[in-house]
């Protein structure tokens, strides 16, 4: 199963909350989301049957790695029964996670012995008043760390840790990272700050180019490029010449890479998305809930993937960006 530009669907995002704990200013600002911010109710949200037949309608056409994000997954009650569930599809070969690793500690052994296979965790900087300003909370970094060496403990590494690089704002403190996390099996990747959503304020002058952070960190610690793991993947590799690890590099902004991109979204209400940047997405839900047959819902998934033709990143101006998108705290990123 192809796209309009010739693309396989081959990775499904499920977001299975819209509730964060941190308020990170380019997904979900504080002076927006408050205390008093109303999340979508329970009932609104797809169950965990509805999620499984979706993802397994997905594996039948082609799906063979799902991702679960948010918001922050693990706020999610009774995650680690939706991993069992999902393990248990015919043709899914990769499970993962993206969370900001807050308490990640306390699940790590669980979410491992359900069937999750790897971790991601979001951490934008290592210096502390730093994190606290970009997290949007008073938190520091201390819990998140903690969470990192629990998931590789448990067996979900090696541990992939993204970092927004924002000009002005935490750019500074790419190199401490790096310090940080060279020598161990954890792979840092940085992704240029995007437009995800519209009330971010997003500017292209805050944007960092990645040759800019690959030129800042070879001149201290030599770099040289690797071969991508697989077809579609996102993040430009590159390895210490020493042998003391890699990093990636997530170039949507200045090198878009739409052209191999094989993933879907589930937003949790329901909505099929097929970009990052779109406006809106399809309706599963009333699907799910009018009776249709697991037929039906390939049949539904099969029309939006075959029809699609987006590929935003590749013909983004500062004009276009000032379009109405799907918020990122809708759809994990």
């Amino acid at each position: 199963m192809r796209d309009q530009l010739g693309r396989p669907i081959r990775d499904l995002r499920i977001s299975v909350t819209d509730r964060c704990n941190f308020r990170c200013g380019y997904c979900m600002p504080a002076e927006i989301y408050g205390d008093a911010y109303k999340f979508l109710p329970r009932t609104d949200l797809l169950t965990f049957e509805e999620i499984e037949r979706v993802a397994r309608a997905g594996a039948a056409l082609g799906v063979k790695k799902l991702r679960l994000t948010g918001g922050e997954p693990l706020l999610r009650a009774e995650l680690p029964e939706l991993i069992r569930m999902l393990a248990a599809i015919d043709g899914i070969e990769d499970i993962s996670l993206t969370t900001n690793g807050f308490v990640l500690a306390g699940f790590a052994e669980q979410l491992k012995a359900s069937g999750l296979h790897r971790v991601t965790v979001s951490l934008d900087s290592l210096d502390e008043e730093v994190f606290k300003s970009m997290s949007g909370r008073r938190y520091g970094t201390a819990p998140v760390l903690k969470g990192i060496e629990a998931a590789a403990e448990a067996g979900l590494g090696p541990i992939k840790i993204n970092a927004v690089v924002q000009r002005g704002v935490n750019d500074h403190t790419v190199l401490g990272m790096v310090e940080h996390f060279r020598g161990t099996p954890h792979v840092l990747r940085f992704i240029e700050y995007m437009d995800v959503g519209t009330l971010n304020g997003w500017k292209l002058d805050e944007v960092v180019p990645a040759k800019e952070l690959v030129e800042q960190i070879h001149a201290r610690w030599p770099l040289e490029p690797v071969d991508p793991n697989y077809r579609g993947e996102v993040a430009k590799r590159y390895r210490f010449r020493d042998g003391q690890g890699e990093i990636g590099m997530i170039t949507s902004v200045t090198q878009p890479f739409c052209t191999g991109c094989t993933r879907a979204r589930l937003s949790p209400e329901g909505k099929l998305v097929t970009c990052l940047f779109a406006a809106d997405g399809h309706d599963l839900r009333a699907l799910l809930r009018d009776g249709a047959t697991d037929a039906d819902l390939r049949h539904r998934l099969e029309s939006i993937w075959t029809g699609r033709t987006d590929r935003y990143s590749e013909i983004r101006t500062e004009e276009t960006a000032g379009g109405r998108k799907i918020e990122m705290y809708q759809l994990g990123g």
